[in-house]
């Protein structure tokens, strides 16, 4: 009997203590999804075990409006830096043509760039490309590719945008250090650069402008303009780039992140388009202007043509080489 008794009290003291908990919770107010917000708005800041400056800001603060910029515009000004230049340069090789070697290729090479200048063009070069590709994935591939393909599809090559992006920075960064630091003592602009850019460089192959062969010294005017493009906007690419990659490291505010992506997007966006140039005109526009960075020898006949200072000077001063 007594086992009994001590079964029902056990229970009825179970139950008071369910019912007082349940009535201290009713009363306890509860904050609506709008005091919430209001809150936040307010400053109001939370518990993490985070150690950063900004570890208690529970929310965003900044324009939205700079999102919508990045998505919105940015997004498509890359595809067209990219696909707009390649189809500008396609029409205009059809219309134009190439600038060709007058006379041929003379089997003369003569020493240009050493095997180290051509490793460091390629050490920044081959990231960038991969640079260009993975992030015109990232940035503007939810509007321009996920439409077409699977889910299944879509996120595997985000992922792996995202994997070659964060890997290939490292080595762009240091091509790009290298090749600002070596080669700017070449890329100075001189007089004689703006007749170069007055009459396009000699390439355009009709009205007043054909058969024009301006003066350039190592670097013509085009180049010079490329290479500090690269190195002002390359210099952007890299400090946001950094920001972004190690967010541990530098502990960025939101804010700053957030400029940092927009600043990064719009460089890489002016880089694209001067890469496609660059790459044209290197590898399609000029006869005999790819060999330069293959084996680091030219054409006797190309560097008479297009660097007519700077193969002048070298023949004067003895340093002209050419291949054995």
């Amino acid at each position: 009997m007594n086992n009994w008794f001590k079964q029902i009290g056990l229970t009825l003291v179970l139950m008071f203590s369910a019912i007082g908990l349940a009535q201290a919770g009713a009363e306890q107010p509860v904050a609506t999804d709008g005091q919430i917000w209001s809150q936040l708005q307010a400053g109001a800041t939370g518990e993490t075990t985070s150690h950063g400056e900004f570890h208690n800001q529970p929310i965003n603060t900044y324009d939205l409006r700079v999102l919508e910029l990045r998505s919105d515009l940015l997004a498509p000004a890359l595809m067209a830096a990219l696909f707009g230049m390649i189809i500008i340069f396609v029409v205009f090789i059809k219309i134009n043509g190439i600038s060709k070697l007058h006379g041929g290729y003379s089997g003369k090479l003569v020493y240009r760039w050493s095997k180290f200048d051509v490793s460091i063009h390629w050490l920044g070069a081959i990231p960038c490309l991969l640079l260009i590709l993975t992030g015109l994935t990232l940035l503007a591939g939810r509007f321009f590719f996920q439409p077409y393909i699977g889910e299944g599809l879509w996120a595997g090559l985000v992922y792996g945008a995202k994997q070659v992006h964060d890997f290939m920075a490292i080595p762009f960064m240091l091509g790009w250090a290298l090749m600002v630091t070596l080669w700017a003592k070449n890329q100075l602009p001189k007089m004689y650069d703006l007749k170069w850019m007055m009459v396009v460089g000699g390439y355009i192959n009709f009205g007043p402008f054909k058969g024009k062969h301006p003066d350039a010294g190592f670097a013509n005017a085009g180049e010079k303009l490329w290479f500090w493009a690269f190195a002002l906007f390359g210099l952007v690419i890299s400090a946001s780039g950094m920001l972004l990659l190690f967010p541990n490291l530098f502990e960025p505010s939101r804010t700053l992140s957030l400029i940092a992506l927009v600043l990064h997007s719009v460089a890489a966006i002016i880089i694209t388009a001067f890469s496609i140039v660059h790459i044209f005109m290197a590898t399609v526009m000029s006869e005999g202007g790819m060999e330069c960075m293959v084996s680091g020898y030219c054409d006797e006949t190309w560097a008479s043509q297009h660097h007519n200072l700077w193969f002048d000077e070298i023949k004067e001063n003895g340093t002209l080489k050419y291949k054995d």
